[in-house]
């Protein structure tokens, strides 16, 4: 376990960026789980040092990504994954996602090394629906990104626990614990084809999910099973080229399927702020190339 972090300190720097659109636009891009607080505002104030009665929106529309420079030597940790990756259960505003403090941890170590959310609520090794595959947008969210040289995988869980429930059309199969770990090899394969060292993140607790509301059906015996032979394999296959365990630093150990009490969000699947912070406190800066 390494030194606890200061979850009160402050962002390295701020960035307001603000768009104007004259006309009525749809929403190529948005971020739905931002946990970022924008504006909506009348007119073009997109130079205002300050916007009046203007709309708090929950929500990131339209911007992507900011590159920014850096120094000589500088390199990028990308983490890949779903809703647990994006931060879903930490305080909007206060940047409490387990890949917000790990930054900050990299940043007390001297390291020069960034990392690159790209959690995507509700987001599936093998199918889309919110938002495209792992498969499809690795390139996109992880090959193209400027310097990096490691990629965390966090992701599966919704391929185990969306079947059978509202959030998939009715007769869609599910997948198999196999079928899973086959699209890590693909995307294992595809990360180490471009050079870039890949780290296996286990999947986290989930007995009880979204118990007493309409998605209650998310966690079964079975899909338990699919969950903890997944988990195994990440372990043991010695396919990625680290591990990182979420799994044994969120459960309970009265009840190893369920995420520990004081993490949890209050749905038994997602980390509050205390969780993502065990989480980003139990990493081995060492598994990511920082001494």
């Amino acid at each position: 376990m390494s030194d606890p972090v200061d979850l009160k300190i402050p962002p390295l720097s701020s960035v307001a960026v603000s768009l104007y659109f004259p006309n009525i636009s749809p929403t190529t891009t948005w971020h739905n789980d931002a946990r970022q607080t924008g504006y909506l505002a009348e007119g073009n104030v997109a130079d205002a040092a300050e916007l009046k009665d203007a709309k708090p929106l929950p929500s990131r529309v339209f911007l992507d990504e900011i590159l920014v420079d850096a120094a000589p030597g500088s390199r990028a940790v990308v983490t890949f994954g779903d809703s647990i990756t994006d931060g879903d259960g930490s305080s909007p505003d206060k940047n409490h996602r387990w890949p917000d403090i790990l930054a900050e941890r990299l940043v007390k170590s001297g390291a020069n090394v960034a990392v690159v959310n790209e959690g995507i609520s509700g987001a599936r090794v093998l199918r889309d629906r919110m938002g495209d595959n792992a498969l499809a947008r690795f390139d996109r969210d992880v090959l193209t990104q400027p310097h990096a040289d490691t990629v965390t995988l966090m992701m599966g869980i919704n391929d185990v626990g969306w079947p059978d429930t509202v959030l998939v059309p009715k007769g869609e199969p599910a997948p198999s614990a196999d079928d899973v770990i086959a699209g890590y090899k693909q995307l294992i394969a595809r990360a180490h084809e471009h050079g870039l060292k890949i780290i296996g993140v286990t999947l986290t607790p989930f007995e009880d999910t979204f118990h007493g509301t309409p998605l209650f059906g998310y966690y079964n015996e079975e899909k338990e099973a699919k969950r903890a032979a997944i988990n195994n394999w990440i372990r043991s296959s010695g396919e990625f080229d680290g591990v990182i365990d979420f799994d044994a630093m969120t459960r309970d150990p009265a009840d190893p399927k369920h995420i520990k009490a004081e993490y949890d969000k209050g749905d038994h699947l997602h980390p509050n702020d205390a969780g993502y912070a065990a989480m980003a406190q139990g990493i081995d800066l060492s598994i990511l190339g920082v001494k």
